[in-house]
């Protein structure tokens, strides 16, 4: 590999860098090809096996997103009135999706950056998808008012993503002859991140069950979401929070936490744990249709874009329909989708290893845990409130999604925040810092069983929250036997039972609805938004302060 890398964890030493990126989706790779263009040493911790594109499992979020990155394109203002579109257009229709919880400020700035980061993400090889005129092909997705959603490989966006960072990757060139690689240490999860005198310095890891560290005087965390914190989830198996419960262990704030958006149409198999296939947005956008066991339109009366309105209406227009008819799931029509299996390869081949046939023209569907809207506070540059501790990407809060996130606006995010923190990581090069870590002192933590811990989120945290489910899934985690967390299990199911508890304080603390956060004992909104900030403060967690949405 020219320019990088790879190799497990050198524990019988510590390994120094400029900027360590504990992850490797779209994030941690943006992040770590903009460092190492600008001259920095950096390490990568990939808590998967090394990368193959031809894995049939893959450790990020990254692979699995189909839809597509949402992005307004030069010159999107001209021609036709009815299909215009702008930045201000793109950030509206941000907004009217989040809930009243959307930063205006920070996202407008980050959708006006989004075509030069697509435009450096195509430049490393990423092909997206052209008509015969070699124009960039369009989708519309729910909450979007103009078609302005690029794809790759139909519905193999975030796979081609993937690809075309770790190619380019493999192709960082040696800049003067003695520009620094970009070095991975693969099978490696962060236990904790180092600290001195209040300040991140690196972080502790695991790989193979043997300790190391690795020293740098920026951290990022891209670590991705808390999917496995429910029985079923359209994420991979190394979503389990790990980046949430590193933040806050540190000192660092989470917000919004009980905002985790249930993608509406994730395929349902009876009894199925773990990941399973997600049915992207874009066929709705392309012609498809949600019904009932029935025949009849889910969303029909329920909202004016119907299938293809915001993600937290469609969610809970199909968990109503589920409710009212006492079928476990409702439907995919996707009769009127010209060329399915040609436009949507990927949905097909996954319907079609869980036994079932496209051709039928109905895909059963459920909602299935999907993305964490809320996450690490951070500001406009991916800085938390630790210095040198950033994050960038679905483990990061920076105010994009508000209490609903925005279909195909993840990717964007990730590409533009991982560049973003790739600058703050260059300023930051000369920072000294020790020679060697401290490995933190190994203390009993939570641990709940997995199994036990997504039963209880799936029963009482999921789509439908109410005061006694909550209080019931709060006994169920303050129960949690202690233990050191001795091996990569056993440190994903501590950061599984910390977010958990997070996230049940955070929705126990809104009592009322918004966006993908439903009390069924407070429907209503509050006419004030504001996002409740947690950290931990002597040991435990505690809401830090109320913090008011920027207009």
């Amino acid at each position: 590999m020219s320019g990088s890398t790879r190799a497990s964890a050198e524990v019988d030493q510590t390994v120094r860098a400029d900027l360590v990126v504990v992850g490797a989706g779209i994030a941690g790779l943006t992040a770590a090809l903009w460092a190492a263009r600008e001259g920095l040493r950096v390490v990568v911790l990939n808590k998967g096996p090394r990368w193959d594109a031809d894995s049939p499992e893959q450790p990020t979020s990254t692979f699995y997103a189909q839809g597509g990155v949402a992005v307004v394109m030069p010159g999107a203002e001209a021609g036709d009135p009815a299909n215009a579109d702008s930045v201000d257009r793109h950030l509206a229709d941000t907004v009217a999706a989040g809930g009243g919880l959307t930063d205006a400020t920070t996202s407008g700035l980050i959708l006006a950056d989004g075509w030069a980061s697509v435009s450096a993400l195509i430049g490393w090889g990423a092909d997206f998808d052209r008509d015969a005129d070699g124009s960039l092909l369009r989708t519309r997705e729910g909450g979007h008012t103009r078609r302005r959603i690029i794809h790759a490989g139909g519905d193999a966006t975030g796979a081609a993503i993937q690809r075309a960072l770790h190619e380019a990757v493999r192709h960082v060139t040696r800049a003067g002859g003695d520009a620094p690689s970009i070095r991975f240490l693969d099978d490696t999860i962060a236990t904790a991140v180092h600290l001195d005198d209040g300040r991140a310095i690196g972080v502790a890891c695991l790989s193979g069950g043997r300790p190391g560290s690795v020293v740098a005087p920026t951290v990022l965390l891209a670590t991705g979401g808390t999917g496995h914190l429910y029985a079923a989830t359209t994420n991979p198996a190394g979503a389990t929070c790990d980046g949430i419960a590193l933040a806050l262990r540190a000192g660092a704030e989470v917000a919004d936490l009980e905002f985790i958006q249930f993608h509406p149409t994730m395929l349902y198999t009876d009894g199925a744990r773990g990941r399973r296939t997600l049915i992207s947005e874009a066929v709705r956008g392309e012609g498809g249709r949600l019904v009932d066991v029935d025949g009849r339109s889910v969303t029909r009366g329920v909202h004016p874009m119907g299938d293809l309105a915001p993600r937290d209406v469609v969610a809970d227009a199909v968990q109503t329909a589920i409710e009212l008819t006492g079928h476990p799931c409702v439907y995919l029509d996707i009769g009127d989708v010209r060329d399915f299996e040609a436009r949507f390869p990927t949905v097909t081949a996954g319907v079609r290893a869980a036994g079932l046939d496209p051709a039928s023209g109905r895909i059963p569907v459920v909602p299935g845990a999907h993305y964490l809207c809320g996450g690490v506070v951070t500001d406009e540059s991916s800085r938390t409130a630790v210095d040198g501790l950033l994050a960038a990407g679905e483990v990061a809060r920076t105010g994009l999604h508000g209490a609903n996130r925005l279909a195909s606006n993840s990717l964007l995010e990730g590409l533009v925040m991982g560049r973003r923190a790739a600058g703050v990581a260059v300023a930051r090069r000369d920072v000294p810092i020790p020679e060697h870590a401290d490995r933190p002192v190994e203390q009993p933590v939570p641990i709940l069983d997995r199994a036990r811990l997504q039963d209880t989120m799936t029963r009482h945290v999921a789509l439908r929250r109410s005061s006694s489910g909550l209080a019931a899934a709060a006994d169920t985690i303050s129960a949690a036997p202690r233990r050191v967390a001795g091996s990569a299990r056993d440190v994903e199911d501590a950061a599984l039972t910390l977010t958990a508890s997070a996230v049940v304080a955070a929705a126990a603390a809104r009592t009322e609805s918004r966006g993908a956060h439903v009390r069924t004992d407070f429907p209503l909104t509050a006419d004030v938004a504001e996002s409740r900030l947690f950290r931990i403060v002597d040991g435990e967690l505690r809401e830090a302060r109320p913090a008011g949405v920027p207009a």
